[in-house]
């Protein structure tokens, strides 16, 4: 059975993005100080990434828009829009629920969750998320859209690792 893994990062109040659905100020404390690229080494075991509309418009018009970043593996975009697939891009109608649980019963690698919050937040409360690797960015927003929503249960973790880096802390947790 392939591990679903939430991968992604948010401020230290717990926001993806600003009011604006902008992520600029992901970068950590020191503007002109290397980043360390954990996202190499986890990138090599996924095959699939999940992601809804608005993650995908914002890889394709301001992130990457020239090239398609994830060439190498299947993406499925989850939107209410009519959109026609390709090979690498599957634009779907379906439950994200529902989808990870058909996805999760393939035999493969893992399966990214690279956004958003609604995403995140339905299969969090189905408990579909197997791994958390939340990269803490040192910046307090005040306001945008929120990881994580309410809950119906609590979710207990159990930290694997933690890596800082430029005044960003990465935390790795799984499912207790």
């Amino acid at each position: 059975m392939k591990k679903v893994v939430l991968y992604i990062a948010m401020s230290l109040d717990g926001y993806i993005a600003d009011k604006e659905g902008k992520v600029d100020w992901l970068k950590g404390q020191n503007g002109n100080e290397d980043m360390i690229d954990t996202y190499s080494d986890f990138i090599k075991e996924v095959d699939t990434v999940v992601m809804g509309w608005n993650t995908y418009r914002q890889i394709i018009t301001e992130l990457s828009p020239n090239q398609w970043v994830y060439s190498d593996l299947t993406t499925y975009v989850i939107t209410h829009r009519q959109l026609p697939s390709t090979e690498n891009i599957k634009f779907i109608q379906e439950n994200p629920c529902d989808l990870v649980k058909r996805l999760k019963q393939e035999q493969g690698k893992k399966i990214w969750i690279c956004g958003g919050a609604k995403i995140v937040q339905a299969l969090l409360k189905e408990k579909l998320i197997d791994e958390y690797t939340i990269s803490v960015i040192p910046t307090i927003l005040g306001a945008g859209i929120r990881l994580f929503g309410e809950t119906v249960k609590e979710i207990e973790l159990k930290l694997l690792s933690t890596f800082t880096y430029n005044g960003i802390v990465e935390l790795i947790y799984v499912c207790r």
